[in-house]
């Protein structure tokens, strides 16, 4: 099945689809979760609707995802607002504005959607978050790896894939605090740039960065679009191997770049996994089980669930390198 990606107008014609779906799941009985990524068309989203498909065929329920032309908040709201009017029994999504989603969500909770998250550990009208890396975790291996590139000194900067999404905010805070408290040497050139879901923003960021810090040594770029971009402006100014670009990406996207030496790699979780976690976790729960700490879940191994923010995390991270990015893309990554 192609990702589903909406217009404003399109999201009219959806809508009577997801109806006709949603008539069918009712005379059935079947289960149906709907999953709303940040963008549809890329890589990172696109592995991720392969396991919720997957995951779903293999549990004899149906799981689909829809994704949004772009990272406008406003297209989510839809989204969610057509799983509503389907009766859809679980709701996933991948927040691109978490205090934005935030009524919509209660509608559907309101109703006795289940509703599931991902990416966004401090939603408060959920019934769980899930994340396959804590957020000190995440954003301090991206540091540590920066730091060592750069030999602990230089000028680097930060982008993330909006200055509204919590959880790519929080990993750069994360890395930045333990920048500043182990390498008093390394600076942060700017603020950071919320441009990281969107490769043609990110490239023109980081040639603006280029021409004003001519001694720019690094980027992290938390978003999967912001290596890519920033990568290829970094070749275009043929600095490859000067400037350090670490960030979340696919595999399969950046295999070329790191290979050259224009993408130094990063660290990721499996976005299919988390697709089938989407599916295995709001099965369960649709089918009145309760998570309870010490469980093990497929997918997210033995749980320590957070029962007071609702959230599950765990530590699941892969290195992306010379060495891990071919076997990582052959996945469909």
């Amino acid at each position: 099945m192609a990702i589903r990606t909406f217009t404003r107008r399109a999201l009219l014609a959806v809508t009577a689809s997801f109806m006709a779906a949603g008539a069918l799941q009712a005379q059935d009985g079947t289960t149906t979760i709907g999953v709303v990524a940040k963008i549809g068309g890329i890589p990172w989203f696109n592995a991720m609707e392969a396991g919720i498909e997957e995951r779903a065929d293999a549990l004899g329920i149906n799981g689909f995802m829809v994704g949004p032309t772009s990272a406008d908040p406003a297209l989510q709201v839809r989204a969610i607002e057509d799983m509503i009017a389907q009766g859809v029994d679980v709701i996933g999504v991948v927040p691109n504005d978490a205090e934005v989603l935030e009524p919509v969500l209660k509608r559907a909770r309101d109703q006795g959607i289940i509703v599931l998250t991902h990416e966004s550990p401090d939603q408060e009208n959920v019934d769980w978050d899930f994340e396959l890396t804590s957020v000190q975790g995440f954003g301090e291996a991206f540091a540590k790896q920066l730091a060592e590139d750069l030999g602990g000194q230089g000028k680097y900067a930060v982008f993330v894939g909006g200055l509204t999404v919590p959880l790519h905010n929080a990993w750069a805070d994360a890395a930045v605090a333990y920048l500043d408290e182990n390498y008093p040497e390394m600076e942060q050139v700017s603020e950071r740039y919320g441009v990281a879901e969107d490769v043609d923003a990110s490239r023109r960021t980081t040639l603006d960065l280029l021409r004003a810090h001519e001694d720019l040594g690094g980027i992290l770029a938390f978003g999967s679009q912001g290596p890519i971009g920033a990568a290829r402006a970094v070749e275009e100014r043929r600095r490859s191997g000067e400037i350090a670009v670490l960030g979340v990406f696919s595999p399969g996207q950046g295999r070329k770049m790191v290979h050259d030496g224009v993408l130094s790699g990063g660290y990721m979780w499996n976005p299919k996994q988390a697709g089938e976690v989407f599916v295995t976790l709001g099965n369960m729960l649709a089918n009145g089980e309760t998570i309870e700490d010490g469980m093990t879940i497929e997918g997210l191994g033995t749980v320590t669930p957070d029962f007071e923010g609702r959230d599950i995390i765990v530590q699941q991270l892969v290195s992306i390198n010379k060495d891990t990015v071919d076997d990582l893309a052959a996945l469909g990554l």
